[in-house]
C-alpha cells in the first residue's frame, strides 16, 4: 500500500484532488505500519540491528525533536553523566523507547510541568540485582522522569501489557509502554517505574555495559555512481503485490530484475541463469526454502554474490531471539522504496567493483 502510494504520487499527471486521497491513503498505511512496529517490539519479534552506542549521544540527537513532540508547556532537562559505558543495542529503537517516554510523560502533564531525563553509570551488586532481576555487573541507567499525575500500584502492575491505557477511548492504542518494555528486554536491559499518584513518575532503564571494546569510527564508503542497467537482481518474494511493485521500481532505476515467486523457483532460475547475479534480494520465510536457506545454496555456486534480506517478522534463520546476524544484511518491513534502494546501493558500495 505504500509503495503503491509513493507511485501515485510521483505521478505528475495526478490531480490535486487524487493526491490528497491518496495521501490521505498513505497516511492510514504509515499509521499500520507503525502499529506492526509496536507489536513486534512488545512480543520481541523485532528485528534488532544493534551497534555499540552512548546513551548520551542518542538523547542529545533527540534533543530538538523532543523539545517540539512535548510542547512549550513543558520544560525538559537533561542531565547525562560524564564518560558514560557503551551499551550494545538497535540505536533508531532506542531513539524509540525515548520518544514514548516522553510522550507518555506529556500526557501526563496537561498542565505543564517538568521533564528530566538523566543518565549516569550504576553498578549493581548481588543485593540490588535482586528486585530489579538484572544480574550483578554495570550498567548504563537512563532515568525518565515527570512532574504528572503519577500512577497507583494498581496501575503500574498493568502500564506494560499490550493495550492497557488509561486514556479514554480513541485517544491511544496502549502500545506505547509495552513497546518500551520490548525493546529494552531484547536488548538484554532491564526497566522499572517509581511513581505515586499526585508525585509523578519516573522510568529507569538499565542497560549492560559492554566492557573492553573501543567503538569503532563509522565507516567512508565510496560514493561512486553505480552504472544503470548493469546489475542483476534475482527478486525472491512469496507476495504476488510486493513483488510486482518491487519489480517495477528496480526496473524504473535501472536493474535488471529476475523474479522469483518462492525459494525454488529462484533457485532454478539463478541454475539456468547464465549471466551474472549480482545480487539475491529475498524474503526470508517464504513456503519451501527459506531466504537464509535459498542464500546458501545459491552462494554454492556463485560466492561472490550480494544477500539483501526483507521480513517483517524476525524468524529463528536471522538469529537468537530476532537479533540479526551481524553477517546479514536485512531491511525491515515495511519500508518505503526509497528505503529499498538505499540500501541496494550501500551495499553495492561496499565493494563498487562487485
Amino acid at each position: 500500500m505504500l509503495s503503491r502510494s509513493n507511485l501515485a504520487l510521483a505521478n505528475p499527471e495526478v490531480t490535486p484532488t487524487l493526491r490528497r486521497d491518496i495521501g490521505e491513503i498513505k497516511r492510514a498505511g504509515e499509521r499500520a505500519a507503525a502499529l506492526v512496529r509496536q507489536l513486534l517490539a512488545f512480543s520481541r519479534s523485532q528485528v534488532l540491528q544493534p551497534s555499540l552506542i552512548d546513551l548520551n549521544e542518542v538523547i542529545a540527537d533527540l534533543n530538538s525533536m523532543l523539545r517540539r513532540l512535548i510542547g512549550d508547556d513543558i520544560q525538559m532537562v537533561s542531565i547525562t553523566g560524564p564518560a558514560l559505558g557503551l551499551v550494545r543495542a538497535d540505536p533508531g529503537q532506542i531513539e524509540q523507547v525515548i520518544m514514548n517516554l516522553a510522550v507518555n510523560a506529556r500526557d501526563a502533564m496537561p498542565q505543564g510541568g517538568h521533564l528530566v531525563i538523566e543518565t549516569r553509570n550504576v553498578e549493581i551488586d548481588e543485593d540490588g540485582a535482586s528486585p530489579l532481576g538484572a544480574p550483578a555487573g554495570k550498567y548504563a541507567l537512563m532515568v525518565v522522569s515527570d512532574t504528572g499525575c503519577g500512577m497507583d500500584a494498581e496501575t503500574q502492575s498493568h502500564i506494560f501489557e499490550p493495550f492497557f491505557t488509561t486514556k479514554p477511548q480513541g485517544q491511544g492504542t496502549g502500545l506505547g509502554l509495552s513497546t518500551v518494555y520490548g525493546i529494552v528486554t531484547q536488548s538484554n536491559g532491564y526497566i522499572r517505574v517509581r511513581s505515586r499518584p499526585g508525585s509523578g513518575a519516573s522510568f529507569e532503564i538499565y542497560l549492560p555495559h559492554v566492557e573492553g571494546v573501543v567503538r569503532p569510527e563509522p565507516a567512508t564508503l565510496p560514493q561512486a555512481e553505480l552504472p544503470q542497467g548493469t546489475k542483476t537482481i534475482l527478486l525472491a518474494e512469496d507476495d504476488d503485490a510486493v513483488r510486482d511493485v518491487l519489480q517495477m521500481v528496480l526496473d524504473d532505476n535501472g536493474y535488471t530484475v529476475l523474479t522469483a515467486e518462492n525459494g525454488a523457483q529462484a533457485l532454478t532460475l539463478s541454475r539456468e541463469y547464465t549471466g551474472h547475479i549480482h545480487m539475491l534480494l529475498t524474503d526470508v520465510v517464504m513456503p519451501h526454502i527459506s531466504g537464509a536457506r535459498l542464500a546458501e545454496l545459491i552462494a554454492e555456486a556463485r560466492p561472490d554474490i550480494k544477500v539483501l534480506y526483507m521480513s517483517g517478522y524476525a524468524d529463528d534463520v536471522l538469529g537468537h531471539q530476532g537479533v540479526l546476524d551481524s553477517r546479514a544484511i536485512f531491511l525491515q518491513k515495511p519500508f518505503d522504496l526509497d528505503d529499498l534502494l538505499t540500501k541496494i546501493r550501500e551495499v553495492f558500495d561496499q565493494d563498487p567493483r562487485s
